[in-house]
């Protein structure tokens, strides 16, 4: 580990230290390259966030646009006051969290494989890759089928386990429905973890793998200590980008339960106040918050990973 230890401290010296005109081109560079795609995303983005932020502020009614009536803050009161609010929450969170950290786990495993493995790679990277290939929408009712009492199979494949029968419901009650929520979720966005697992893992540096082997370390301290380490900002990404995806869940919800049983998450919150009761006030008000909520989960990652995501350029 001495060699591969040394290695790793000599990086972050040379990382210390001012900006190099070099660097700094760079800096000037990638900004020049990436303002024609802000300037577009701004322009496409900023007319909707201001309009929902707008209407917020209004006790306004698709169906009765003429009784129009300016309330301020009033809708942000009155959904944060509402227990229903709070049951989307605890059920979004709940989800985010069950399918990210078992998604992260499952993606790692299965990006070490796809890197390992030599002969069958790119038809096993294919494989893995399908069932991110398929719609949402698509992938929700095959789930839904298979889930169903009559038409299903999971019952018998698995009537073999405790409280497991051929008339079992799995949308009769909250943590049934929940658990099969997210067993679809986690097979659907498993493949996109591990692609950008992956991704990380071609990053890392064999020479300090083989450096750590030469001093003896097993397989287990090098993985701790070697290969988790120089991941770090694979990690912050996979994690950030899951972790989004996850708290505006809405397709598996809307397919599966409907809401039901207390399952609706924010987004599907937002639909019932916006498509189906035509609050627009109330409806732009949860989406400013679910938007404030996405702000507040990307800048907890990127301040708590500490990961400058441009530390490894030559």
């Amino acid at each position: 580990m001495s060699v591969a230890t040394t290695e790793s401290g000599s990086a972050k010296k040379k990382n210390k230290g001012p900006i190099s005109d070099r660097a700094r081109g760079e800096q000037v560079l990638g900004w020049k390259l990436a303002m024609p795609a802000f300037v577009i995303m701004l322009l496409v983005t900023a007319y909707p966030i201001a309009q929902a932020v707008w209407n917020s502020f209004f006790n306004y009614r698709l169906t009765d646009p003429s009784n129009r009536e300016f309330v301020f803050l009033r809708n942000y009161t009155v959904s944060l006051a509402d227990p229903v609010f709070w049951k989307a929450m605890w059920a979004t969170v709940l989800i985010t969290v069950i399918t990210v950290i078992v998604e992260l786990i499952l993606g790692f495993v299965i990006a070490l494989v796809m890197h390992r493995i030599v002969i069958p790679r790119r038809t096993l990277r294919t494989i893995v890759l399908i069932p991110y290939s398929i719609i949402t929408v698509v992938s929700a009712f095959t789930w839904l089928y298979a889930y169903q009492i009559n038409t299903g199979f999971l019952n018998t494949w698995f009537s073999w386990l405790p409280g497991i029968t051929q008339n079992y419901d799995w949308f009769g009650s909250f943590w049934p429905s929940i658990f099969a929520i997210c067993v679809s979720e986690i097979w659907k966005t498993t493949p996109f973890m591990s692609l950008l697992l992956l991704a990380g893992l071609a990053q890392v540096d064999s020479t300090m793998e083989e450096a750590a082997k030469v001093d003896g370390a097993s397989w287990w301290q090098i993985l701790v200590r070697v290969i988790l380490p120089n991941m770090k900002a694979a990690f912050m990404v996979a994690l950030l980008f899951r972790t989004l995806d996850a708290f505006r869940i809405f397709d598996n919800i809307f397919v599966m339960t409907g809401g039901a049983n207390d399952t609706s998450s924010l987004s599907m919150l937002i639909y019932r106040q916006t498509i189906d009761r035509t609050e627009i006030g109330l409806g732009s008000a949860l989406s400013v918050i679910l938007f404030l909520c996405v702000l507040v989960i990307a800048a907890v990652f990127v301040k708590g990973f500490k990961v400058d995501l441009a530390a490894g350029r030559n």
